[in-house]
């Protein structure tokens, strides 16, 4: 199970953020869940929202401490967005994290295509954030992540919609960590070759494409990354925790790589 994962390969300061109630979304797999275990073996209470109650109530179950809650919700569906965060009241932290969408050459994509991705990253991230940021403020502290990806500084070959979005999440998050209270810090995290659904989903829509074996696809991955392997979703939940500590409160409006030395610009 991952929380004994948690308490051995991957150690994090238990209870260093006691008292602290955290909000994960897209918490049922990938960096999702691992951050909501994470902040929970930190001594959160997490609320973890996605769209499958059975994977929601799964990790629930299995999570370190007590006081968790789940919620499922298609972030799709603003409305239902603007709804739930009325609702549950004051947070500390608000993880924004949501699937990518599917791959491909940016021209093969109607304007069509961008509005669900746009509605449950970017828009759905708005509302949260300014529904969230007067309880905060109140607090007199807010830690706000974005888990998009490195395709904000190097663009991603055949993921054209993805890349879009994700440039558009990270300016809008730089524009905020302008204009929120000083007390809360706004920041992205950029995963890189991370070892999740998302990942083997692309593997296999760039294999159909071009007649690629997966096999080759992900090994050709690991030959542009340093470190030889993929990142555990963990790795990347240990930092998104880090940048909630009280002790973070100098960081704010960076986009922190999580990619094994990848990209290779500055």
């Amino acid at each position: 199970m991952e929380d004994d994962l948690l308490g051995s390969g991957f150690p994090f300061a238990e209870g260093i953020l006691d008292g602290k109630t955290a909000l994960v979304c897209g918490a049922s797999k990938g960096i999702g869940r691992a951050t909501a275990l994470v902040l929970a073996r930190a001594g959160c209470r997490v609320i973890a929202c996605a769209r499958s109650t059975d994977e929601l109530r799964e990790l629930i179950s299995g999570m370190h401490g007590s006081g968790h809650e789940y919620f499922a919700i298609d972030m799709e569906d603003l409305g239902s967005v603007s709804e739930f965060a009325s609702k549950i009241g004051n947070i500390d932290i608000l993880v924004n994290n949501s699937g990518g969408p599917p791959g491909g050459p940016l021209l093969e994509n109607t304007v069509e295509d961008f509005s669900g991705p746009f509605a449950r990253h970017l828009h759905a991230s708005h509302i949260m954030v300014k529904s969230f940021a007067p309880g905060m403020i109140e607090a007199g502290s807010g830690r706000i992540v974005n888990v998009i990806s490195t395709s904000v500084r190097e663009p991603i070959d055949n993921i054209g919609l993805s890349n879009t979005l994700r440039g558009a999440m990270a300016s809008w998050s730089k524009s905020l960590s302008r204009e929120l209270d000083p007390c809360i810090t706004i920041n992205n995290i950029l995963p890189g070759f991370t070892d999740t659904d998302r990942l083997g989903s692309l593997a296999n829509s760039i294999s159909s494409r071009t007649g690629i074996n997966v096999d080759d696809v992900r090994e050709n991955w690991m030959n542009s990354v340093p470190i030889e392997r993929l990142i555990d979703p963990l790795e990347t939940a240990v930092a998104i925790a880090w940048l909630c500590l009280p002790s973070s409160g100098a960081i704010r409006g960076v986009s922190l790589a999580v990619d094994g030395g990848r990209m290779r610009s500055i």
